[in-house]
């Protein structure tokens, strides 16, 4: 059985507003959706402020990205979208972000690793990075899949980052996150070494991400 959000478009349009408002996107740049109760995809549109956005712009497209309803054109990474719900039955909201931090690391095709305590509970261990594919192709959520096995987010390669789980409110928090993550360890490479967490820990901390964290929003 696949994971759906209940009432996925009012859910949608809060985590964009307040995605804009902690500086994880810019603009119109960046995307989230949520798998609705009847399996379609609620999405937000191409090429509108997040300011501005209100319910009547989500739109709402089925598994293989046709448009059900709304009156705008679906965000034009959609296809990331559909393959990371394709992928995943457990997932229920996937945000496609462009955080100035976790982009550092992804143009330097670095991943964000698990050197903070607890941060493998929330995202299931290191922050791995996709293989270059241009925006906007299938290969883009083909990476991407394979990146984020095991984890709620993946860096995409000299682009940002995807995150997936539950719901877009559990997926924003991951979202945030990695980005202050991302800026403490960019912080810590100044001052010296970046000393990772001690490998069982890691591994137990990962073992509540896959148990628990991923299903339950």
């Amino acid at each position: 059985m696949a994971r759906v959000v209940e009432n996925a478009a009012e859910a949608v349009l809060a985590a964009a507003k307040e995605m804009l408002e902690k500086g994880l996107v810019e603009g119109t740049a960046g995307n989230i959706s949520a798998r609705q109760p009847d399996g379609n995809i609620c999405i937000t549109p191409s090429s509108v402020d997040y300011r501005e956005m209100t319910l009547e712009d989500l739109v709402v497209i089925d598994l293989n990205g046709e448009v059900v309803s709304g009156t705008r054109p679906p965000s034009s990474e959609k296809l990331l979208h559909l393959a990371c719900y394709q992928g995943f039955d457990d997932v229920g909201s996937v945000i496609h972000s462009h955080p100035v931090h976790a982009t550092m690391f992804a143009v330097a095709h670095r991943p964000v690793p698990a050197c903070i305590d607890e941060f493998a509970i929330y995202v299931g261990g290191d922050v791995r990075v996709t293989e270059y594919a241009m925006s906007g192709t299938d290969d883009v959520g083909k990476q991407a899949v394979a990146a984020l096995q095991g984890r709620g987010a993946a860096l995409i390669a000299n682009h940002g980052m995807v995150a997936v789980g539950p719901t877009p409110a559990r997926v924003l928090h991951i979202t945030a996150l990695v980005e202050r993550s991302a800026q403490i360890i960019w912080g810590a490479t100044q001052l010296g070494t970046v000393h990772h967490l001690p490998e069982e820990v890691d591994k137990s901390f990962a073992a509540i991400y896959e148990s628990y964290m991923r299903h339950h929003g």
